[in-house]
């Protein structure tokens, strides 16, 4: 890396993450942007498509066919692409690299458009596309093959709280999604230390209309969307296996939740409510020194004081996680509650906090500042 700079092209920097990208890695100070790509918003300045990003010395966006790789030096690739559409340009990525694990015939028709990029660019994948580990269950959830799937032993889930150490080696890191992140967050370590059941857990998940992107929808029109609340993706959103996968992880075997998102009016945020029940012995006390002991020096994990309640907005903008367990009014359950917002921890943020561990830097480095309110 010249003069200490990694050198970094984000794909797909027209939408809400890879503008949260450029706001993040712009204060960055081991950072700088040398490709920004776009689809419709090939050719126009930074400026003009984010006008609050104005006065950054920043590349025109320009397409992803476009970019002549062998004329720039990038050390780290952010992909904020569509799902589906990243497997092919990561197999393209890796296999010009000299992966050994990425089959040629699925990236044929990609050799040219990354002809000439370097060998130790590093990948970092904002999409789903290699989040689940089993292609098959990703076929059922995302609608089409997996169009890279011998890259899926070598991607490493982006979770730093829990791989921060195969995060180091990897040159392939798949960001989880915002839902599993803030659930995961709150459970791993409870069910890790066997204080609830397996069983019987229920996430109850509310997020801003942000997280369905930026393209133009009738569902997500002001006039649909404010003065109301509504579950969406019932029994069938796809952040409910990668939620059983993790969690599986955490405990060695199978198990399943029951997870329901809501939209609410809001632009940013995740409000994620578990219901869940205590295993024989614990009590909501153990809940709250399991998760205090776990995250203790964690940057971006902030359990709370008892009694105080997450919410959105003392998160917002920012990469932190904040996570409270309170007791049910029923006996022998506990209702644990943590907020994030969407776009930073549950996207972007963590995207830049993985690239600081796999660039062996400070994780809090461009993630410094505190939440915006009101």
């Amino acid at each position: 890396m010249s003069e200490n700079k990694i050198r970094i092209a984000i794909l797909g920097a027209s939408g809400y993450t890879g503008a949260e990208l450029v706001r993040l890695l712009s204060r960055h100070p081991n950072a700088e942007i040398v490709v920004l790509t776009a689809d419709r918003k090939a050719g126009m300045p930074l400026s003009q498509v984010w006008p609050h990003l104005a006065g950054l010395d920043l590349p025109d966006m320009i397409s992803i066919d476009d970019v002549e790789w062998a004329g720039v030096d990038v050390d780290v690739v952010f992909c904020a692409l569509p799902h589906g559409t990243t497997q092919e340009i990561v197999a393209g990525l890796l296999h010009q690299t000299g992966h050994d694990l990425v089959d040629e015939l699925v990236v044929e028709e990609r050799k040219d458009l990354i002809s000439g990029i370097k060998k130790d660019v590093k990948v970092i994948d904002l999409s789903a596309d290699f989040r689940l580990t089993n292609t098959d269950t990703y076929a059922e959830w995302y609608g089409h093959e997996h169009y890279a799937p011998h890259l899926q032993g070598a991607s490493v889930y982006g979770l730093a709280e829990f791989n921060r150490e195969a995060m180091k080696e990897a040159q392939l890191v798949a960001c989880p999604g915002c839902f599993p992140t803030s659930s995961i967050l709150a459970l791993w370590p409870l069910l890790e230390a066997k204080l609830i059941k397996q069983t019987g857990i229920i996430i109850d998940a509310k997020t801003g209309v942000s997280g369905a992107g930026r393209a133009l929808k009738e569902n997500l029109l002001f006039g649909e969307v404010a003065e109301g609340i509504s579950a969406y993706a019932i029994a069938s959103h796809r952040h409910g296996p990668e939620i059983d996968q993790e969690l599986s992880r955490a405990v060695g075997e199978d198990i399943a939740v029951t997870f329901t998102p809501h939209l609410v009016p809001m632009i940013r945020g995740i409000l994620s409510t578990t219901y869940v029940e205590l295993a024989e012995g614990s009590s909501v006390d153990d809940l709250r020194n399991a998760l205090e002991d776990r995250y203790a020096d964690e940057p971006f994990v902030r359990v709370l004081p008892e009694g105080v309640g997450p919410a959105t907005a003392n998160v917002r903008g920012s990469n932190f996680c904040d996570i409270n367990v309170f007791a049910d009014r029923v006996a022998g359950r506990a209702i644990v509650i943590s907020a994030i917002d969407n776009l930073v921890k549950g996207a972007s943020g963590a995207a830049v906090q993985n690239m600081n561990i796999a660039f062996g830097l400070d994780e809090t480095l461009g993630l410094e500042q505190q939440p915006l309110f009101p």
